[in-house]
């Protein structure tokens, strides 16, 4: 199937963040894109085959974990994770043409750039109802067609609902990036020496030490986890299971070798996906000990064929 005839949802209207980081994506900016209302009706259309791939925004450098994408994709769907983008995000306030911060009675956005914004809305604004709406781009049609809204959201929304910039920038910390994930149904795409692996595990039994006996795997590879989270798994309270990013591919054998062990051992596991990973170049130390296990491989296999 050629990119041309790829249809992929993802949050609109047009102008949401969500499609500015998709359409960074040369081969994706031919596909015919699908815009959906909530990250939810993305990941199941996927689900049920209505389109090839979701596109959704699933970790926020200041909020963290997006946890409606990452709750569907842990206990809704079997989707697998295709790659990853990362987006510097910048957000600001936005009004229609004549509204200024004294007229505003309320503010709405996606309640992740809400939360983002938070002592800015309450230091300028606190006053002022901070609300929710489905996207940016939502939010931003809301302000346009009600003088006295304002939105919350990307310079694109404002330029393509004719808004005014009342104030730039406005995020509560510098460096805000969000990640987002290209999903579907099948496949995992080929190793590019830059990969990352994302699973789920659920521990078989609650006792003393089972987390670290499941560190010490990934510790004993010297595979490097870039992030670790945990959510409920919501059977009853107090139970968990734990969702890692790690540096490689099911590929490499180190990294199949590891998922095996802990899968035996210690806990359901659950592949998302093992993909290309954003930013530049693989890990020297990631080069340096899979080249270390392919030798001791080498060798028990030299031991091996001299039995018998």
């Amino acid at each position: 199937m050629s990119n041309q005839t790829l249809r992929i949802a993802y949050l609109g209207p047009a102008g949401t963040f969500t499609e500015q980081a998709l359409m960074s994506q040369p081969d994706l900016t031919g596909c015919e894109l699908v815009p959906m209302a909530k990250f939810v009706d993305v990941l199941d259309a996927a689900s049920a085959g209505e389109v090839d791939l979701g596109f959704v925004a699933i970790e926020n450098a200041i909020e963290g974990t997006v946890n409606v994408t990452l709750d569907a994709l842990v206990f809704d769907h079997d989707l697998l994770i295709q790659r990853e983008v990362v987006l510097d995000i910048e957000l600001n306030l936005m009004a229609a043409p004549g509204v200024e911060l004294a007229d505003i009675t309320d503010v709405y956005s996606h309640p992740v750039a809400n939360a983002q914004c938070r002592e800015f809305l309450h230091k300028e604004l606190p006053d002022v109802a901070v609300k929710a709406a489905n996207s940016t781009s939502e939010a931003a049609v809301m302000a346009a067609e009600q003088p006295g809204l304002a939105a919350v959201g990307p310079a694109l929304a404002a330029e393509k609902q004719g808004l005014d910039i009342l104030a730039a920038d406005i995020a509560d910390h510098p460096g805000n990036q969000t990640r987002f994930v290209l999903v579907g149904p099948t496949g995992v795409p080929v190793a590019t020496g830059h990969d990352k692996t994302t699973a789920v595990l659920t521990q078989r039994e609650d006792k003393p030490g089972s987390l670290v006996a499941i560190l010490e795997e990934f510790a004993a590879r010297s595979i490097n986890l870039s992030r670790l989270s945990s959510r409920p798994v919501k059977t009853a309270l107090g139970n968990y299971c734990f969702i890692v990013d790690l540096d490689g591919h099911i590929a490499d054998e180190l990294i199949a070798d590891c998922l095996r062990s802990v899968r035996a051992k210690h806990a359901d596991v659950k592949f998302l996906g093992s993909y290309p990973a954003a930013g530049n170049g693989s890990t020297e130390t990631r080069r340096e000990v899979t080249t270390a296990w392919t030798e001791a491989d080498r060798w028990m296999q030299s031991l091996r064929a001299q039995i018998g």
